[in-house]
């Protein structure tokens, strides 16, 4: 009897509790073309990143990537978007590697200038449906792109409904501002510090 009075409550707790979310969801019915900044020092903003990209291939829906710093070596989202997808989905890497590798400022700030006249010829063009731009706010940490400008160009530039996707640690607080959704991965534990290098299939 005990069981069927605690499954009792429970339902009817779980009742009033979808009743009061109906109510919430049915004021919710605008739509728009989202800023959405990943950053911080966890793991997981390029990858929840990519998550949203295979959601659009998998609905049929045009999206486009461009990577202003990770090119230095193949990755496993990358081979599969270009092998399978790249009919829907355009795969810019546009980078050389991190900072660190390439010690070359000039080089870098030209090829994120580069990568990021992509991205606006992407963003701009209204058939994609989402761009991410992956790393983008290590170049702009660096640099290498002006805060403002990529501001601006958000606000008065991409189409309604294209949702623009930026990854990276460091996010400015003027593109925080500016976006409409901003998760903060936090970094608990990390296998690195253990001595544990990279491995394919979990960070590439």
């Amino acid at each position: 009897m005990t069981e069927i009075r605690d499954a009792e409550r429970h339902a009817l707790k779980m009742a009033k509790k979808k009743a009061a979310r109906d109510r919430i969801m049915a004021t919710k019915t605008g739509e728009k073309g989202l800023i959405i900044v990943h950053t911080g020092k966890g793991k997981g903003k390029s990858t929840a990143a990519f998550g949203m990209i295979m959601r659009h291939i998998a609905h049929g829906r045009k999206c486009a990537v461009v990577q202003f710093i990770k090119g230095g070596m193949d990755t496993g989202e990358r081979t599969l978007i270009r092998t399978h997808f790249g009919d829907i989905c355009a795969f810019h890497t546009m980078g050389e590697g991190f900072t660190w590798e390439t010690q070359d400022k000039i080089r870098d700030t030209r090829m994120a200038g580069a990568a990021w006249e992509t991205a606006k010829a992407l963003i701009r063009d209204p058939s994609h449906s989402m761009v991410l731009l992956d790393e983008i706010n290590i170049a702009i940490r660096y640099g290498y792109l002006d805060i403002e400008d990529v501001v601006t160009f958000l606000a008065e530039e991409k189409p309604a409904m294209t949702h623009v996707v930026l990854t990276g640690r460091n996010a400015r607080p003027e593109l925080i501002e500016a976006a409409d959704l901003v998760t903060e991965m936090e970094l608990v534990k990390h296998p690195f510090r253990s001595g544990i290098k990279a491995q394919q299939g979990v960070e590439f």
